[in-house]
């Protein structure tokens, strides 16, 4: 490769796709564009003597259901994985564990709940976010 072949900035738009190629121009071309993509408009608030910076971004379209349905097996899981040392873990005075297990289950059975009811809520309005 010579100098020639080298791509300058002040060459124009035909010298640089005789000297590159259209694929290689393209590929150039969405490198400079990769890092606008999907990056929001920054804000930058200041607050006393800090300055903090804000994105503008929509809010996530997930109702939470799966997540909760997610945490409430693993809890399960938990509770019936400590079920066979619950003798060890009440001599040991470590009982709270599997008590722990199973608040964790009984509370996400809450949890899917209050979130299929969001879900629903959310579904029978128009124009709001879709369920």
């Amino acid at each position: 490769m010579n100098d020639d072949d080298l791509v300058r900035p002040e060459d124009g738009p035909e010298t640089v796709e005789r000297k590159l190629g259209h694929r290689e121009r393209e590929r150039l071309e969405r490198a400079a564009r990769r890092h606008e993509l999907g990056r929001p408009d920054i804000t930058e608030l200041e607050i006393g003597r800090k300055t903090h910076k804000v994105a503008e971004v929509e809010p996530m379209d997930v109702d939470g259901v799966r997540t909760m349905v997610v945490g409430t097996i693993m809890w399960a899981v938990a509770a019936v994985a400590l079920l066979p040392f619950l003798g060890t873990l009440r001599d040991q005075g470590d009982d709270w564990w599997f008590w722990t297990t199973v608040a964790g289950f009984g509370l996400g059975c809450i949890g899917i709940e209050y979130c299929r009811r969001r879900r629903n809520a959310l579904a029978r309005r128009p124009g709001r976010r879709k369920a």
